[in-house]
């Protein structure tokens, strides 16, 4: 019988704020089952299993997320645009580390096609509309940011870049300055038999 007060949308909240406090990893029923002071069976009539748990906070941070993204891109575009999308990203994480590593949960394709996951590669695609890219040239940019905005602020996460100068904020916003030069003279494919340019 299910616990007067409990549902999968608190749970899961609950298990949001409890990976920001002690990592995504750490998150399982056990731990949920403390924090609400009621016996694991409890949560079952709303929630399969750890993993269960997981995926639900996985889905939970994509759409908070997105949901930051389109508001922080509204009106927006070119470097402006570029700029507020990767910050939106990088304060996420730094605000809500837990839920951020959710965000990277791999999930199922039925879970993925479900989930906020489309409206981020949707709004990824419409800022770089702003750079006239498109096709497979917009797909090797999609990685890129991704590549980019994940790998720098993991590090950064990590403490990477604590104890040097310049200071981490500097170095992000040449990063991005960087990224918008590079977008706007995006290099013209090779062709399949041309020898590549010497180092």
């Amino acid at each position: 019988m299910a616990r007067a007060g409990l549902s999968a949308r608190r749970l899961t909240e609950a298990g949001a704020r409890l990976a920001d406090e002690v990592g995504f990893d750490q998150v399982t029923l056990s731990a949920l089952a403390r924090h609400f002071d009621v016996k694991v069976a409890s949560l079952y009539s709303h929630v399969r299993n750890s993993q269960d748990l997981k995926v639900k906070i996985a889905l939970y941070a994509l759409e908070e997320l997105a949901d930051r993204a389109a508001a922080a891109l509204a009106g927006r575009a070119g470097r402006d645009a570029l700029s507020a999308f990767a910050d939106v990203y990088r304060d996420y994480a730094r605000e809500h580390p837990g839920r951020y590593a959710a965000a990277r949960l791999r999930l199922s394709p039925e879970a993925a096609a479900a989930s906020a996951g489309g409206r981020h590669a949707q709004m990824t695609r419409a800022v770089l509309r702003g750079y006239d890219l498109t096709g497979a040239d917009q797909t090797h940019a999609v990685r890129l940011l991704g590549s980019v905005f994940h790998g720098y602020v993991s590090l950064e996460l990590a403490g990477g870049f604590s104890h040097s100068a310049p200071d981490s904020q500097v170095s992000w916003e040449r990063i991005v300055d960087a990224l918008d030069s590079l977008l706007r003279n995006w290099p013209e494919p090779l062709d399949a038999g041309s020898p590549r340019p010497p180092a």
